[in-house]
């Protein structure tokens, strides 16, 4: 109880400050709380995971108070609105991403996944961004749009590549996550407020993935061929949710990529569009595998032999209340002016 407060505690403190010194006392508490949980399974695995999760978000809040510093020294405001020195806010940014987990310090992320639990991954992947985000929403007039916009593509780019390769499920959700993180930052740019809502339906479409993974024990791709077995519904449900994240219509993930390329388009960065749109063609391609193994290899069919899990006693109603809203609410998208 004492762990889960702090870290609401934390990031609420960070995102409702004013002051980078509250936003970086948030911070740390948020993190130093989720330290415990990461290292909770006693193997060597967890507690490198363990370890790569605190230096690395120990170095970005190391440069978010340099950054905040050397602002306050220049203008003598610790105001997190007037950040207004471009050495300050181009650190800031860094170190921002550095703890969501963009590119091109994103290293860290695949493994502190693989190495701990489904449920701690899940915060990792959703709970643990929303702070960095606000703090990032808050400052984005100030930071060079050329800096955002690199990483931005950068982040798509290792996200479609790194993701092709992988058998293991928590590695490819990692990679999921770097890939939805640069349209994030791509658009932060030209329009926070949409930045805002893509993070907000990822971590709609991202948590009962999660939820689904961890009530079915399932880890690798291979676990996913023998979800037939169980549970039907399930397997369907994590198949079109995989299709959703990927951003193919008429699902839900469909909806902020194509109010980002609008956007893009309307302020002349067609070349930025196109490239964006490449790059999500490259990460459909592992969605899409494991679509197929999961629909197409095995054959709906019982099985007489025992399985290593049952859903029955399981409690599911926060997932079965997120999949509708993970799949089809693209019909709620506002007019988009053509």
């Amino acid at each position: 109880t004492i762990i889960t407060l702090s870290i609401i505690i934390g990031t609420v403190m960070a995102m409702s400050s004013s002051n980078w010194l509250m936003a970086w006392i948030g911070l740390e508490l948020n993190m130093l709380a989720i330290l415990p949980m990461i290292s909770k399974p006693k193997t060597t695995r967890a507690s490198e995971a363990t370890t790569k999760y605190f230096l690395t978000q120990a170095i970005a809040s190391a440069m978010m108070l340099l950054s905040s510093t050397i602002n306050a020294w220049q203008t003598g405001n610790w105001d997190i609105l007037e950040l207004k020195n471009k050495f300050s806010t181009t650190i800031m940014a860094l170190s921002l991403m550095m703890k969501m987990g963009a590119a091109p310090i994103h290293f860290w992320l695949p493994e502190v996944l693989q190495g701990t639990t489904l449920q701690t991954a899940l915060l990792i992947t959703t709970w643990q961004k929303i702070a960095p985000i606000t703090l990032m929403y808050m400052i984005s007039n100030n930071i060079q749009p050329t800096i955002l916009v690199s990483a931005g593509i950068l982040s798509m780019i290792i996200g479609g590549l790194g993701g092709i390769n992988q058998t293991q499920l928590r590695k490819t959700m990692a990679y999921s996550s770097i890939n939805n993180l640069g349209w994030t930052i791509t658009i932060m740019a030209f329009s926070p407020n949409m930045a805002l809502m893509n993070i907000f339906i990822y971590i709609i479409m991202t948590t009962p993935i999660f939820l689904m993974m961890t009530s079915t024990s399932m880890k690798t791709l291979q676990n996913l061929s023998t979800t037939w077995t169980t549970s039907m519904t399930m397997t369907l449900s994590i198949a079109l949710l995989m299709l959703s994240t990927s951003g193919l219509p008429p699902f839900t993930g469909f909806m902020p990529k194509m109010l980002i390329l609008n956007e893009l388009i309307s302020q002349k960065l067609t070349a930025l569009a196109t490239l964006a749109i490449m790059t999500s063609l490259v990460s459909l391609l592992f969605y899409l595998r494991i679509t197929y193994l999961i629909m197409m290899l095995t054959p709906p069919t019982t099985t007489p032999s025992s399985t290593k899990w049952r859903t029955q006693n399981q409690k599911l109603q926060p997932m079965t209340m997120m999949i509708p809203t993970a799949l089809f609410v693209t019909h709620l998208i506002p007019a988009v002016p053509y």
